[in-house]
C-alpha cells in the first residue's frame, strides 16, 4: 500500500506510531516512558516529537487522561505556516487568496451537489441575517455570515485538505483586517452576489451559481490594500 512506503525518514518515529494507530481504532497512547522503550528512542527525543505533533493538531495532552490521538485535520499545520508567512510578508495574503479562489471554483459543482435542503434553508437564513445587518442603523459588517456561508457550501466535501485551506483562509482574512467595515457599496455588491449564489443553488442552477461565485471573488481585488502595520494591530 502507498501508506506503507512512507518511512520514518519522512516523518518522526512518534508520528509514524500514531499514524499506525488507526489500524486498530485506538486513540490512547502509552506514557512517554513506555513509548521510549517500545520505539527505542530517548524520552527527550519523544518530547520534542510530541510537541511537533501537538502543533500540528494530531494529538492532545491532558494531565489526567494522558496523550490522545486526534482525528486528522489539515488546518493546524496550514494555520501556523500561513500565519508565519503573513508575518514575514503580509502581501502573501494575495497569493493565498488566489489559491482559495481556485479551490472554491474547482470544487464548486461537487460541493453544491452535496448540500441538503437543511443546508439550503441555512443559506437563506444567512442571506437574511446579512441583509438585516447591512440595512440596520448603524450598519454592521456581516462577517460571520460571510464566513459561514462560504464554509457551509463546501462543508460536505470529504476532503480535509480543501476544508483546511478554506478554514485557514477565513482566519487569515480576519487577521489582516478584511472583516472590518469597508465601503458600504462594496459590501452591498458582495451580498448581491451571495444572494445570486444561494438562489441558484436552491434552484438547482449550479452553473448560474458558479458564475456568481467567480464574479464575486474578484471583488476582493478591488479593496484598498491593508498596510503591514494595520494587519497586526
Amino acid at each position: 500500500m502507498l501508506r506503507d512506503r512512507v518511512t520514518t525518514d519522512q516523518i518522526s518515529e512518534f508520528l509514524d506510531y500514531i499514524a499506525q494507530m488507526d489500524k486498530n481504532g485506538s486513540d490512547r497512547l502509552p506514557s512517554l516512558t513506555d513509548l521510549s522503550k517500545e520505539l527505542g528512542i530517548s524520552v527527550a527525543t519523544l518530547r520534542e516529537q510530541l510537541e511537533v505533533a501537538r502543533a500540528m493538531g494530531l494529538v492532545e495532552v491532558r494531565p489526567r487522561t494522558g496523550i490522545r490521538r486526534l482525528p486528522y485535520s489539515f488546518l493546524p499545520a496550514i494555520r501556523t505556516s500561513l500565519a508565519y508567512a503573513l508575518r514575514v510578508d503580509p502581501q502573501c495574503f494575495q497569493a493565498y487568496s488566489d489559491l482559495r479562489k481556485h479551490i472554491e471554483s474547482t470544487f464548486w459543482f461537487q460541493a453544491v451537489a452535496l448540500l441538503t435542503q437543511e443546508d439550503h434553508q441555512r443559506l437563506r437564513e444567512l442571506i437574511s441575517s446579512a441583509q438585516k445587518k447591512l440595512n440596520g442603523s448603524p450598519a454592521q459588517v456581516p462577517h460571520q455570515e460571510h464566513r459561514e456561508l462560504h464554509l457551509l457550501i463546501y462543508s460536505h466535501l470529504d476532503n480535509p485538505f480543501v476544508t483546511g485551506i478554506l478554514e485557514a483562509y477565513w482566519e487569515a482574512y480576519e487577521a489582516i483586517g478584511l472583516n472590518v467595515f469597508t465601503d458600504y457599496n462594496y459590501l452591498q455588491r458582495v451580498w448581491q452576489y451571495h444572494q445570486k449564489m444561494v438562489e441558484a443553488i436552491c434552484a438547482g442552477n449550479f452553473t448560474a451559481g458558479y458564475q456568481a461565485l467567480v464574479e464575486h471573488v474578484d471583488l476582493l481585488d478591488q479593496r484598498s490594500p491593508i498596510s503591514p502595520r494595520q494587519m497586526f494591530e
